[in-house]
């Protein structure tokens, strides 16, 4: 894939675009450590590009929302980051600030600049600065990375944004392709990060533009009311024991989270992946428009929760709390996964995490249990006082079997266990630990 300049990446996605005036700082011809040549390599890059800098900064809309738009020129020094590079970046976020908008980043670089030495490489923490004082004023971020996005462009810019979208086949890595060692090019791809769950989705070039706009209104539409609970999707009457309510939850017939999902959003946009190395497939992650405003997601999918499905779900949960979107969350597991790769993954630390970010949310969380609710892989996704379920699901302190196995009581005895654990929409309700059973939505 070309490596387009930056004028003509912007362009493409947004109209209206208006440069900020950055000064240029005053620096010696060969640079703050008189590097040889320097002078001659940036006057040969500001020819060749017709930039001055290795960034451009400026305000464009993106359909219908004006964001602040930060894009890399590759053909002026790699995209390295120089002094004047932070500058530029740091007054970008500054205005961000100022006017309210959220911050869009077209990322492609190599890195810092070789001939600024340590003076360049301190950039980063000036670009890390302003990044996080535009975090804390819940202004969001987006980057899109292309072709390549490495060094400390991809750890600050890149893998620190709210989302991160990806160009299909970008070199992405912090280490650059000059200095990786042997072997494993495909670990350095836009591909092998949505799969390490640190990219949210791989974006076709011509689709850019409108998924940014998507993003950008999602992101934006703050929301002070609750998410209203989802309709039930399937007309059931109520279980009259336990085991019927048991079998009902793991019908192959009953609805599950990607239906639910569909009938309740207009539309939407999944994120992916924990961030820092995994993606569970059981765990359906993201922000839908509905009724004209915004409510984030995340919902179980019926299979036994990974460590990074928890993890996935609390940076969602803390994401939409700092900018202001209600949460729905969706119930359906047998349980957390328990296996030996789980527990080295953290499974106690991740459903810790995700307690927490539902625990502190300064959002409404609302919860809807629409099929297996097993033990504390379940109640991780559930808010406290808000939470609803249908009439085919259960909620348990374990499932049936593993109390059979847990009291040394023998497998014939397991709906009768189920009976006794009061786990039916019913008892549920009862008990104080759901709020109702929802009804099938009259048409």
């Amino acid at each position: 894939m070309p490596r387009l300049p930056a004028r003509e990446v912007v362009g493409a996605i947004a109209n209206g675009f208006t440069e900020f005036a950055t000064p240029l700082r005053e620096e010696p011809a060969d640079g703050p450590i008189g590097w040889p040549g320097y002078r001659e390599a940036r006057s040969a890059a500001e020819a060749r590009t017709g930039e001055q800098e290795s960034v451009v900064c400026g305000t464009a809309k993106i359909g219908d929302v004006e964001a602040v738009l930060i894009a890399f020129e590759f053909g002026f020094l790699g995209g390295s980051l120089g002094q004047r590079t932070g500058d530029r970046i740091e007054a970008a976020f500054a205005h961000a600030r100022d006017a309210r908008l959220p911050v869009v980043s077209l990322v492609a670089t190599g890195g810092s600049r070789m001939q600024q030495g340590m003076r360049a490489l301190m950039q980063l923490q000036r670009v890390a600065r302003a990044s996080a004082l535009t975090r804390s004023v819940g202004i969001p971020q987006l980057a899109v990375l292309r072709d390549p996005t490495t060094g400390g462009g991809w750890a600050t810019l890149g893998a620190g944004a709210d989302v991160v979208l990806a160009l299909p086949e970008a070199q992405v890595g912090f280490a650059g392709s000059r200095v990786r060692p042997p072997g494993s090019p495909e670990a350095y791809t836009a591909e092998a990060h949505f799969a390490w769950g640190q990219v949210d989705a791989v974006v076709e070039p011509d689709a850019l533009g409108v998924t940014l706009e998507r993003w950008l209104r999602l992101l934006t539409a703050r929301s002070s009311a609750a998410a209203p609970p989802p309709s039930a999707l399937r007309a059931a009457s109520l279980p009259s024991t336990g085991w019927e309510a048991v079998q009902a939850a793991r019908s192959p017939e009953r609805a599950r989270a990607a239906e639910y999902l569909d009938a309740y959003f207009d539309w939407r946009e999944d994120i992916s992946g924990d961030r820092v190395g995994g993606a569970d497939p059981g765990v359906a992650c993201g922000f839908g428009w509905r009724d004209g405003r915004t409510i984030a997601y995340a919902a179980q999918c019926g299979t036994p929760t990974l460590p990074s499905g928890f993890r996935t779900a609390a940076r969602l949960v803390r994401l939409a709390s700092r900018l202001g979107i209600p949460v729905l969350t969706l119930v359906d597991t047998p349980g957390a996964a328990n296996d030996a790769a789980a527990e080295q993954a953290g499974a106690g630390g991740a459903i810790a995490e995700l307690f927490e970010a539902v625990a502190t949310a300064s959002v409404p969380v609302t919860t809807l249990v629409i099929g297996e609710g097993g033990s504390g892989g379940a109640l991780a996704f559930a808010a406290a006082g808000s939470t609803w379920v249908t009439p085919d699901a259960y909620f348990s302190v374990t499932s049936p079997e593993a109390a059979a196995a847990i009291l040394k009581r023998p497998a014939s005895e397991v709906p009768d266990i189920a009976n006794q654990l009061h786990l039916r929409p019913q008892d549920l309700v009862d008990l104080g630990v759901a709020r109702a059973v929802v009804s099938e939505k009259q048409r």
